[in-house]
Parts: structure tokens; C-alpha cells; sequence
């Protein structure tokens, strides 16, 4: 049986919690989460690459076992969140890792490459996005109506996908088998962004968001002139981020390893877990 430390750090004045496992000497790969979820979506991943690997996982402010501070005691935006993540693998004395990025965990992924790309041994992004390719523009309308003109008028629909339904649908979708999904995932999330004054934290990320397809353009020459080793693996059903994302990454790295599954979601790890760990094992031992 792995063990997995269920750990907290004070980084920046604020508690942060981590998830940590396997041999602190061994390559280290941290897992970055994204909405509406907590590092507890890596709760069955960790063990399962803990024997090889050493696994951290921390939970970004506002979400999961983290502190939530309010709006007017924290800057919620992803330069913010990144500065927190950079402090705390800081603090651990990480400073050469690989990086597995899913939807928000993928801006503050890119970030930390681009501030260090020294640091970054391997990218690993399961539908976390890097290219305008991979949204699907149903589900962002609304959003980039937000980015354009936060306000009483657009509002309403963002504010929406903190509500059981929408956050049970992030899990749902596109999955060919809900049963494998378990029901614990939707109602913690939605206990914990429904938190008092944490709707107001997630509105301001949903407007930050805008800032990073902006940085996609120095995001991608990252990747052409530093060829960092990246897997895509992607559910194919994922109607947020759509599989031309993961398509996508070819252009600027010819030599990534791509991977959309059948029947997954956004998700993913919740249906596919063996699918999953499969490719990251062979993967990262395939990039040293």
C-alpha cells in the first residue's frame, strides 16, 4: 500500500494544502488541478505512480483543503496562483520537475514553464488547454461575454456553472460509462465553491481567464525552441476543451505524444484511470 501525506504549508501567509507520495529522491511529477475540483481528483493517480515517482499535488487558494481568503484579502488570478505554486515547490526545494496540467491547472502550468523553463523536465496535459484550437465555442460564449463585459447582464451565466447540475455535467459528459463515475466528486466540489463568498472568488477567476489565451503565443515558441517532452491525453468527449486542443500541441512539438480516449470526458482520470496511467508511466520512464 502507498502512502499519501496529507500535508500543509504556510506559503505567502496563506495555508496551503498538498498532497505528497513516493521516495522524495526519485523524479518528481506535480499534479495541478483544475475547476471546480481540489488535488482529491488525483486521489486514485498518485498511488498508482508513487512506486516510481515522487507525487505532489496541492490544492490551488479557494479550493479543496487550501485557504480561501476573500476577494478583497487576495488577488484571485492566475499570475496569483502561479506565484503560490512557485513558492510552495520553493519551500519543498523542487526545482526540476514534470508537470501534469488539467484545465486550470494548465495556465498555472504554463506559467511556471515560462517563468522557469529550465525547471520543467516533461509536460503532461490531460484537457488542459494551450491553443484557441481547443475551445468549444458553445460552452466559452457565455465566458467571453463575461471577459468582454463583466456585469449584471452576463453575470447569470457564469455564475451558473457553480450550481450541482453543472458541476455534475463537467463529470458526465462525454463519458461512455457514468457509472464508473463516482457521485462523491460533484457534491464535494460543489460543497466547497459554494462555500460563503467563494462564488466571488470563482467569478474572478472566470473573468481572469481572459488573461491566457494572450500567452499563447509565448507559450508555443516555449515549446518550439525548448522541445520539452509533452503528452496529451485528452477525453475525446470533453465538450469544454475539445480534442482539436490536444491536436494542436503537434504544430509546435512534432514529437508529442497525443492520445484521445474514446468515451472520456474532461474528467478523465474518473473513467480512465488504468488508460491513463498506462500512457504517463511509459511516457516519463520514456523521458528519463
Amino acid at each position: 500500500m502507498v502512502e499519501i501525506r496529507h500535508q500543509y504549508a504556510t506559503v505567502r501567509g496563506h495555508r496551503v494544502f498538498y498532497r505528497e507520495a513516493g521516495p522524495r529522491e526519485a523524479p518528481t511529477l506535480v499534479l495541478l488541478h483544475g475547476f471546480p475540483t481540489s488535488s482529491r481528483m488525483f486521489r486514485h493517480l498518485i498511488p498508482a505512480l508513487a512506486d516510481r515517482f515522487h507525487v505532489i499535488a496541492p490544492d490551488h487558494l479557494g479550493f479543496g483543503n487550501s485557504d480561501a481568503p476573500p476577494v478583497d484579502a487576495f488577488t484571485y488570478t492566475f499570475d496569483s496562483l502561479t506565484d503560490i505554486t512557485e513558492a510552495l515547490l520553493d519551500q519543498l526545494g523542487v526545482n526540476s520537475y514534470a508537470v501534469y496540467v488539467q484545465d486550470y491547472g494548465a495556465p498555472i502550468g504554463w506559467r511556471l514553464a515560462l517563468r522557469n523553463p529550465d525547471a520543467i523536465t516533461a509536460v503532461i496535459s490531460q484537457n488542459g488547454n494551450a491553443y484557441e484550437d481547443g475551445f468549444v465555442p458553445d460552452f466559452w460564449k457565455p465566458v467571453r461575454a463575461y471577459w468582454d463585459s463583466p456585469g449584471p447582464e452576463t453575470e447569470p451565466a457564469v455564475r451558473a456553472a457553480l450550481s450541482l447540475d453543472a458541476i455534475r455535467w463537467q463529470y458526465l459528459h462525454g463519458v461512455d460509462r457514468p457509472e464508473l463515475v463516482d457521485p462523491d466528486t460533484w457534491t464535494a466540489d460543489h460543497r466547497e465553491v459554494n462555500r460563503p463568498g467563494n462564488d466571488r472568488v470563482q467569478l474572478a477567476l472566470f473573468g481572469d481567464y481572459a488573461t491566457n489565451p494572450p500567452l499563447y503565443p509565448q507559450l508555443h515558441a516555449y515549446f518550439r525552441e525548448s522541445r520539452v517532452p509533452l503528452l496529451a491525453v485528452w477525453g475525446a468527449g470533453d465538450e469544454i476543451f475539445g480534442p482539436d486542443g490536444a491536436r494542436a500541441f503537434a504544430r509546435d512539438l512534432p514529437d508529442a505524444e497525443i492520445h484521445l480516449i474514446p468515451g472520456g470526458g474532461h474528467f478523465l482520470l474518473e473513467s480512465h484511470l488504468d488508460t491513463v496511467t498506462g500512457y504517463i508511466r511509459g511516457f516519463l520512464t520514456a523521458t528519463g
